[in-house]
């Protein structure tokens, strides 16, 4: 397989075709009339043929070199026009297929609405966005950005975070009303408690108190699932406790549907809310821009309302 010119010969050759002078091409180009002619050399080397009848006069396309500047003169415009767009995703105004990655009831409750204010401000932009708790791996996938929740491994990828997050133990006022409230950790063992399969140990919640006790106790109940939002409904309906995460369960506190519980006490649990980009660097203005609209909104949290 023969190898391809290289492109600033090519660039040299048709700028001597068009101006019909070394000396012209070289100003075109910001180069010295010399350098310009030893590229149209290297050129003609490369190809086995005169590009260009040369005098001390003129400069004259060979047969050759004029069925040469027919094909590549239109492809360097096309490559030129190419790299001014390219760079634009960079540095211009935001365009294009922007894909995201977003966890399932998180980005349905809290990053769906945002795709109508990111297409507002960005309107030649076309968002797909993929809603899976699955771990998707942005570069072998082809996703611009992705939200995470809890703890990052170390990776490639360049993470922003956006939010904490903090899990609460809640349950519905007409609960609490008909069984009273648990003050202590160890209370939580005679309450029906919602069991939330994806976590680690579902069984045992552990809570740490402000003075650095840290308590496990074990719990049970009569719902277990892997649908948070299904315990939280079941919560609400007034079956039992449940432990939630606070974007989760945000609207239900704002609007006294849940209370929290165990105020002087924490779930012990790390973690925060974070866009993961590809690299940095050379991240498209497109997903640059998204990423900003994240943070922007997320800065102070949405599901925290109840606390304000």
């Amino acid at each position: 397989m023969h190898e391809y010119p290289d492109i600033d010969d090519i660039a040299a050759f048709v700028a001597v075709a068009e101006h019909a002078s070394f000396a012209a091409a070289g100003r075109q180009l910001s180069r010295d009339a010399t350098i310009v002619s030893r590229r149209v050399q290297a050129l003609e080397a490369r190809l086995g043929v005169r590009l260009f009848a040369r005098s001390t006069r003129r400069v004259a396309l060979t047969e050759a070199g004029a069925a040469y500047l027919t094909r590549v003169q239109p492809i360097l415009r096309e490559l030129g026009a190419a790299t001014r767009e390219a760079a634009a995703y960079a540095s211009g105004a935001p365009r294009g297929r922007l894909r995201v990655a977003a966890p399932s009831t998180f980005g349905r409750m809290w990053l769906a609405p945002l795709v109508p204010v990111f297409l507002a401000r960005y309107p030649e932009v076309t968002v797909d966005i993929s809603f899976s708790n699955r771990f998707v791996d942005l570069i072998g996938e082809g996703f611009d950005v992705a939200v995470r929740l809890g703890v990052l491994p170390d990776s490639r990828l360049v993470a922003r975070q956006v939010a904490r997050r903090r899990r609460l133990v809640c349950a519905a006022p007409a609960y609490l009303e008909r069984h009273g409230e648990p003050r202590t950790p160890e209370a939580l063992t005679d309450h029906p408690c919602m069991i939330f399969s994806g976590f680690p140990t579902p069984y045992r919640w552990q809570f740490a108190h402000a003075s650095g006790e840290v308590r496990t106790v074990s719990i049970d109940g009569p719902v277990v699932s892997d649908d948070a939002e299904a315990l939280v409904a079941t919560a609400v309906a007034g079956i039992g406790i449940v432990m939630a995460t606070d974007w989760l369960v945000g609207r239900e506190l704002a609007e006294g549907r849940l209370v929290p519980l165990l105020h002087e006490w924490t779930v012990a649990d790390e973690g925060a809310i974070y866009v993961v980009m590809p690299s940095a660097g050379g991240a498209s203005s497109k997903t640059r821009a998204f990423a900003d609209l994240i943070s922007e909104r997320m800065h102070p949290p949405p599901w925290l309302s109840h606390q304000r």
